[in-house]
């Protein structure tokens, strides 16, 4: 069984997803990691041993969920591999189990044996006095073999990479010839070692010294002023490579679903940013200066072998024992990097949390607890760097040792060369720099290694998001017009977000949106309002039902196209750390003006603005000035109208509002709503009473549907939400 397949996890919370890839491979069958995700219903929280089990059987496997005794699971009846809870809260997968060891697939580490009591205080808890542990049995059904596979969407190599470096063929032109001069440069430097001490110091000939030494100098000066432009050149290629990788990167995320985002820590996202420099290391300064030491490698070697062979023999036997010393080392520094990503990850993720609910902390007394946390990742990453140290300490201490055995081995050589009078000083002296020039590169060598083999892990991260299909595939057509009935029909729509067990949020709901008529969707908090709003706009796909657009199916739509006809105000908007008119005219490069005071004016936001230091062009936002609730609420209110869209969806757009500011906006808005199609979110009697219709949701389903007075007349579930608000009107 050492042949079981084995993958790493790719993010803290897809220990589940990894665990059936690496059954499914070891059955024949592979399938990507984000396609398991999904099947999982994966969420922030990650998934359960049920998610597990359905996304086991979509496959084609049947399973069997058990809480069982290590001997029962080291019996004959136990089906491996088998999935396992670690931990109590991680997936491993037992793949062998031998009279004193069991062996465990851990994705978040490694393929380890365990012995059996090691085996049990990760996986068992005291059950009725009985040690006992969650397995999940799995067995490949002809399900499982007929299922065809999946299509692998592109993902990036190393040598993909390298098209990136070739955008700048001159700069690299410029970086090759300054390091050939370089290299024939140096090599110059031996032989003039050599004439100083055979033919000046021999024959006291001190005109012929300075005359060697005024060359070495000039050598000198015009080596180091290559050095420092070829500085110059690497940063400038350099730093274009990694603004190239990382727009392509961003690029990529825009392209992306929505829902992804939901499912993804910030963490995971922003350390695989980080990653990229270590991409761009490879591509340039560590590439090129590579590839020159080889070269400086063969020429420096061949000069040697021509001085004395035996020494250059014992250079290649100690340089090819060092380099296989440090290759040995290379698998646990990939162990340890993914275990540094992960930490680090929810190291992002804490500190973005932290900065974020800072006021949420002062005001709950609650930094103690959460500075806790923070120490207690710091103290992680504490005990991933000793042990990253301990590693690198072990290497180098054995590389010197190596490296001083080979260099003395030489010393000795050439020494007794001279002695025998085999070489010269000068040619022993001569020798002695080129070993020193030799030893260089096979530290250049190794340092590539280990650069190549962090941005193979790099890519492997990065390619997690790169073979996510995007949210329009190139492959297929989207439609970029409206029909001309432009009313909104839900037909038996259901959806449930991702999670195991999670409850369906709607069900069965049907409802139509006439063309340019307000519809208002009330109902108590959970009931499924805002989450039809984003159904509605695209921000996910639909399970169960369907939503048309007049005779067209919504999800035939563009994405892209149907946002821009769409304005927007959602509960969580974002106000950018930017001015106030870039804020309201986000999509615009060129802000109309004319539109800019219109939507203003519509929002009641003016004298706000009239009031800021530097009017339209104040800065708000994280770096800017600080507004209140109210003040956001009519930017993105603003942000809407701007927009001048056919569709207007708002979810609790008014709620932070004073009743004199909601009572101008809404006569404002119910003046901008004329010929749009209206769908408003609220709890405020004074936002949905003017609606043209207003739909009750209870549970995620329709319960009522009709106008303001003849739902209070029904005296339903409508005139129960509202009926204080109807006192207070009175």
């Amino acid at each position: 069984m050492s042949s079981f397949p084995f993958y790493r996890q790719l993010d803290a919370m897809d220990c589940g997803p990894t665990c059936l890839r690496m059954i499914s491979k070891y059955y024949g069958k592979t399938y990507s990691l984000d396609t398991l995700r999904n099947a999982t219903r994966y969420s922030r929280e990650g998934v359960s041993m049920l998610g597990i089990s359905k996304a086991a059987e979509t496959i084609g496997f049947r399973t069997l969920g058990a809480i069982i005794t290590i001997d029962k699971l080291i019996s004959d009846e136990t089906l491996l591999p088998c999935i396992a809870h670690w931990d109590q809260n991680h997936f491993v997968v037992i793949h062998k189990i031998s009279k004193n060891k069991v062996y465990v697939a851990d994705p978040g580490k490694e393929k380890i044996a365990y012995r059996r009591e090691e085996f049990l205080e990760h996986w068992a808890n005291i059950q009725k006095g009985e040690s006992k542990g969650a397995v999940m049995l799995l067995e490949p059904t002809i399900n499982f073999y007929q299922q065809e596979e999946e299509e692998h969407y592109p993902s990036i190599d190393l040598f993909k990479l390298y098209r990136y470096a070739l955008t700048y063929k001159a700069l690299i032109f410029q970086l090759v010839l300054g390091l050939l001069l370089g290299s024939l440069l140096q090599l110059i430097f031996p032989f003039l070692t050599k004439a100083i001490v055979d033919i000046g110091i021999n024959h006291r000939n001190i005109d012929f010294i300075y005359l060697v030494l005024a060359g070495q100098l000039m050598l000198t000066l015009g080596q180091t002023s290559l050095d420092l432009i070829r500085g110059w050149i690497f940063l400038h290629v350099g730093t274009k490579i990694k603004l190239s990788i990382l727009s392509e990167f961003l690029a990529k995320l825009l392209k992306l679903p929505l829902s992804f985002f939901d499912t993804r820590m910030a963490g995971d996202i922003i350390q695989r940013i980080s990653d990229h420099h270590r991409i761009e290391a490879f591509l340039t300064n560590n590439t090129l200066s590579t590839l020159f030491s080889i070269v400086n490698m063969i020429v420096f070697g061949i000069v040697l072998c021509v001085y004395n062979t035996s020494i250059f023999v014992v250079f290649l036997m100690g340089s090819a024992i060092y380099i296989l010393w440090a290759i040995m080392f290379l698998r646990f520094r990939k162990k340890l990097d993914y275990q540094r990503f992960q930490v680090a990850s929810r190291n992002q993720s804490q500190l973005i949390e932290f900065i974020s609910g800072i006021h949420e902390i002062k005001l709950n007394d609650c930094g103690v607890q959460k500075l806790w946390e923070w120490e207690r990742i710091q103290a992680k990453f504490f005990r991933l760097s000793s042990r990253s140290l301990a590693l690198s300490q072990n290497q180098q201490l054995g590389g010197f040792f190596i490296n001083q055995g080979k260099n003395i081995v030489s010393i000795f050589l050439a020494a007794r060369a001279v002695m025998y009078g085999e070489l010269s000083l000068g040619e022993m002296l001569a020798i002695q720099y080129i070993i020193g020039q030799l030893n260089s590169p096979v530290e250049q060598l190794l340092q590539f290694m280990q650069t190549t083999q962090d941005a193979k892990l790099s890519l492997e991260r990065m390619n997690d998001i790169y073979v996510m299909p995007n949210e329009e595939p190139a492959e297929r057509a989207f439609l970029t017009y409206l029909p001309s009935n432009k009313s909104i029909t839900l037909q038996n729509l259901s959806f449930t977000y991702p999670g195991t067990g999670n409850k369906p949020i709607l069900k069965n709901v049907n409802i139509h949106i006439p063309e340019g008529k307000i519809t208002a969707i009330v109902g108590a908090s959970g009931s499924g309002k805002t989450t039809l709003l984003k159904l509605l706009l695209k921000m996910y796909e639909t399970q169960t039902g369907e939503v048309r657009v007049g005779d067209l199916r919504l999800d035939a739509l563009s994405h892209q196209f149907w946002r821009k006809q769409c304005g927007t105000v959602m509960q969580d908007g974002y106000i950018f750390s930017d001015t106030i008119a870039r804020n309201i005219a986000v999509g615009d490069e060129q802000i109309d003006t004319i539109r800019l005071e219109h939507a203003v004016r519509v929002a009641n936001i003016y004298s706000f603005i009239e009031d800021a230091p530097l009017g339209y062009n104040t800065k708000v936002g994280s770096l800017g000035n600080g507004i209140s609730q109210g003040q956001k609420q009519r930017l993105l209110i603003a942000r809407a109208v701007y927009k001048n869209p056919e569709y207007i969806f708002f979810d609790e757009a008014t709620s932070a509002l004073d009743a004199s500011n909601e009572r101008v906006i809404m006569e404002n808005l119910n003046y901008f709503f004329k010929g749009r199609t209206v769908v408003v979110v609220a709890h405020r009697l004074s936002t949905v009473r003017n609606a043209d219709q207003i739909i009750v949701l209870n549970h995620g389903e329709v319960v009522e549907e009709g106008t303001h007075d003849t739902l209070v007349g029904g005296k339903g579930m409508y005139y129960q939400l509202v009926k204080n608000q109807l006192e207070l009107g009175n």
